[in-house]
């Protein structure tokens, strides 16, 4: 990334402080703080040691007239004396006039006007309440440019409409030079553009370079939505668990034939990898690359059989995940359900004066590990204890974890989806159980299970040969 806006140094102690050890990082990035058109807003930002602060004034009268209670021209004297403090400090100045996109045009010259004379650096208008659709933008910005040739100029889009990565492509294709973005598209209401959406569009779509290492974007991803504990919705473009997984019939026997027949993104360039799922959509040809990739090679006839029963499980409108297309196929083979990991014992300590302990004793591959860990809740504390006791074995990863009550009641009967990463390996699993943190853990040894047992699959089916 150029620029990181870190934070808004005036809004706590605890975000003035991050921003600090942000700025201590000496990363290539210049690193920035949001502030408010006041004097003080700026001071928080210079004791943050920041390289610039975007200073963000609003342009439109419902904003002047009903947040700020002033008029235009004390607006007007507020830019320039924010900016002209902000340079005499030594701060790069982005100035950002406030819901721009519902000012009048002429009032948002003035205002871009005299940041620009008091010595502000760049000028990002911002579609505060996300009303811009492409073509408005493409006009808005092919307008401030004319009016400006010299001033680079940004776009900061919400995506109230849906159409926040839209309009900053049609915003930089009119001549802006930045654009703000967030990873996942997070942000106020909706949020905003989304990184990972306008760095692959313009690398595609428009040949446009960027410093941007695309193939981190997904990991990138999954670590701010761990952080935040914001799920990815499946159906997100380029990082969502649907993104580049194929289940129809129709679609994966041209998949495995030809990728680019219905990808239009290679997900190696995003750092993903293509999955094939089994479902009641699915045809004969991805159910046996599923199956393959987990060292499963039943013959025709067995494959004919397994596909049967895929399709009963899902008309019945029941998710196959990778546990159970496993099982079925086991099942139909004849091969023994290996399970590398079991479950032997389980303890949980939770209570509003202790803090949330599970300890595990799992059998794996026959030798005994006990483990113990702690966690935000109950069923956090069983999942960071089996974690702990398996990665001394496999470093396996908890990407998504799902939960939804199928009875109704206090002793409602709990389904758990989990879906975990081994390396290039993902499994999904479920566990269902009155108790919740059985349903999690029984979730999380089946996906294990899965990950761990491919490889042995494979040797067995082999020797059997």
């Amino acid at each position: 990334m150029d620029i990181i806006e870190a934070g808004f140094a005036a809004a706590s102690e605890g975000e003035a402080e991050a921003i600090k050890l942000i700025a201590k990082e000496n990363l290539r990035a210049e690193i920035c703080s949001f502030a408010r058109g006041v004097k003080s807003d700026i001071d928080a930002a210079l004791k943050c040691d920041v390289d610039s602060i975007f200073l963000v004034i609003p342009a439109s009268d419902i904003h002047i007239r009903h947040k700020l209670r002033k008029t235009r021209e004390e607006v007007l004297k507020m830019v320039e004396e924010c900016v002209d403090y902000a340079k005499d400090h030594g701060l790069v100045v982005e100035f950002g006039p406030e819901d721009s996109t519902r000012s009048d045009i002429n009032f948002l010259k003035e205002t871009i006007n005299a940041a620009v004379k008091a010595g502000a650096e760049r000028v990002t208008p911002p579609d505060t309440v996300g009303i811009l659709t492409p073509e408005k933008s493409y006009e808005l910005f092919s307008n401030l440019k004319r009016a400006f040739p010299n001033v680079p100029f940004g776009v900061h889009c919400h995506d109230d409409f849906g159409l926040a990565v839209a309009n900053t492509l049609a915003a930089l294709m009119a001549g802006a030079e930045e654009a703000h973005v967030t990873v996942n598209g997070l942000g106020e209401r909706a949020g905003n553009a989304a990184l990972e959406e306008v760095a692959v569009a313009l690398k595609i779509h428009y040949g446009v370079e960027t410093s941007i290492k695309t193939e981190l974007l997904y990991d990138l991803s999954m670590l701010v939505s761990r952080l935040t504990g914001i799920v990815i919705q499946p159906n997100k473009a380029i990082v969502g668990e649907n993104a580049f997984t194929h289940e129809s019939g129709i679609h994966t026997h041209a998949i495995l034939s030809e990728p680019t027949t219905y990808e239009a993104i290679p997900p190696e360039l995003v750092g993903r990898k293509r999955r094939i799922v089994a479902g009641k959509h699915a045809g004969s040809h991805g159910i046996r690359a599923a199956l393959m990739e987990m060292g499963l090679n039943p013959t025709e006839e067995q494959l004919k059989e397994i596909f049967k029963r895929v399709k009963e499980v899902g008309d019945k409108g029941k998710r196959v995940t990778d546990a159970d297309l496993k099982a079925i196929a086991e099942a139909v083979m004849g091969i023994p359900s290996i399970q590398p990991i079991k479950l032997e014992e389980l303890t949980v300590v939770t209570g509003n004066s202790v803090t949330p302990t599970a300890s595990v004793k799992l059998n794996v591959n026959g030798r005994t590990i006990i483990e113990a860990a702690t966690g935000v809740g109950p069923v956090d504390a069983a999942i960071n204890a089996i974690r702990k006791a398996v990665s001394a074995i496999e470093p396996i990863r908890l990407e998504e974890y799902y939960v939804k009550a199928i009875t109704g009641g206090t002793d409602a009967v709990v389904e758990v989806i989990v879906r975990l990463r081994k390396g290039d390996q993902v499994a999904t699993a479920m566990g269902v159980h009155e108790d919740i943190v059985m349903a999690s853990v029984n979730a999380m040894i089946s996906g294990i299970n899965v990950l761990m047992g491919s490889n042995r699959t494979s040797g067995l089916r082999n020797a059997a040969q």
